[in-house]
């Protein structure tokens, strides 16, 4: 394994829950009351999908005038602020300290990740990013993790994937990546289980987990090496 490319919101920055706060917020100016089913339609999404959620859940003919209306407030709160997850910098630390490349694969749009890496002093953390705005496919589809490996010049198979929904984990399984969620607003659904690399309650735990594997995979990459010789 060569590279790990991480998805942003509800992943590394806990901003997912921002993201539901806005869209339920202007709902409620519309009269509407979201069930739970719409965050599970909606996250991981981006582009044309996400306008066909929200023209389903919201009753209205063009999604993109909400979506635009959402991005405009989320954009207003990230600008002073963009909260982390509890072992954001920590895992990059230790990917970088055992030299993998590292790229931020997202469904916003490329200056909304630009944006959040800056104000939280992060973006020199990342080799590469790819935004949901600069590929054909939103999630599910592999698109922007295939971008970001890409931009890494690594093979697909060569990296780590960190998700927190199942349109991120299926979007990454598809890619051929080693898929690792870390489950934020949305529940583990059976389907992502077996398809999934690993499950983890948080960042820390999933670091544990890869500083076994690293050790092993790297240790036995040692006895073959040797032995060659």
């Amino acid at each position: 394994m060569k590279a790990v490319i991480f998805d942003m919101d509800g992943t590394l920055f806990d901003t997912e829950f921002i993201f539901q706060r806005i869209w339920n917020e202007i709902a409620g100016e519309m009269g509407l009351v979201l069930p739970d089913s719409f965050k599970y339609e909606i996250c991981g999404t981006n582009g044309a999908v996400m306008n066909g959620v929200i023209e389903k859940y919201y009753h209205v003919s063009d999604g993109q005038v909400i979506q635009n209306e959402c991005r405009r407030r989320v954009d207003k709160i990230f600008a002073r602020y963009v909260p982390e997850k509890p072992g954001c910098r920590e895992i990059l630390h230790f990917f970088r300290e055992h030299g993998y490349k590292i790229a931020m694969g997202s469904s916003s749009r490329i200056a909304r990740i630009e944006g959040n890496l800056h104000q939280t002093g992060l973006r020199d953390a990342f080799d590469a990013i790819a935004g949901g705005d600069e590929v054909e496919h939103g999630k599910p589809e592999p698109d922007v993790f295939l971008l970001a490996a890409s931009r890494l010049g690594v093979d697909s198979r060569d990296c780590y994937v960190f998700e927190d929904s199942p349109n991120g984990v299926r979007a990454g399984v598809k890619a051929g990546m080693r898929t690792i969620m870390v489950p934020d607003l949305m529940p583990v659904t059976d389907d992502l289980i077996p398809i999934a690399y690993g499950i983890f309650k948080n960042l820390s735990e999933a670091q544990e987990f890869l500083e076994k594997e690293i050790y092993i995979e790297g240790n036995i990459y040692r006895i073959i090496y040797f032995r060659k010789l």
